[in-house]
């Protein structure tokens, strides 16, 4: 037996090669729901896969998901025309069924009436791949996104107390010369 290897086989962590495809899966994915392909979308995620999201819920199955990205796309157009999901720090543990892959992930959007940018959400992802015909799917899509502050996984004891949104402290504009006297 290998160092790198659990006594069932499984790798104790997940081969480049794999990783590799892991990533390209993601951007498959954020390519398809991003840009309302369909069948991209849809290439992603195993036929018996699930698709958990904030506002649909639960979508089990290639029909199920179809439906909820219709839903997406079509009911809220103005919130998908122009946007981008960005996927990053993943995590992927392989498993003998598979692998779980953990990662952020923040939403771009263009705003086509106003012609401006900004952030749309954050959040965490906490995904299950299978392996199917030599290659990785989705088999659990399940996206955490933070819209309130039970939603961030903070594993520290938590002291704070959020602040509602409208009372945040005003921001710091003075030059960077007041600020401080050490500018680096």
């Amino acid at each position: 037996m290998s160092e790198c290897a659990w006594p069932n086989g499984v790798p104790a962590i997940m081969p480049a090669e794999d990783r590799a495809e892991i990533t390209e899966l993601f951007a498959r994915y954020a390519w398809g729901i991003d840009l309302a392909d369909e069948e991209q979308v849809l290439d992603t995620f195993a036929e018996d896969g699930e698709f958990d999201h904030l506002w649909q819920g639960k979508a089990s199955g290639h029909e199920a998901i179809r439906a909820h990205l219709h839903g997406l796309w079509f009911d809220r157009q103005h919130w998908w025309f122009g946007r981008q999901h960005l996927f990053n720090h993943f995590i992927m543990e392989p498993h003998p069924e598979g692998a779980r892959v953990r990662c952020f992930f923040q939403i771009v959007q263009w705003n086509a009436d106003y012609g401006t940018n900004f952030i749309f959400g954050i959040g965490t992802r906490d995904d299950r791949l299978v392996k199917r015909d030599g290659r990785w799917k989705f088999f659990r899509l399940f996206v955490n996104a933070w819209t309130k502050a039970d939603q961030v996984p903070w594993k520290a004891k938590r002291t704070m107390t959020p602040r509602p949104i409208n009372n945040a402290p005003a921001a710091d504009c003075r030059p960077f010369s007041v600020q401080s006297k050490d500018p680096w």
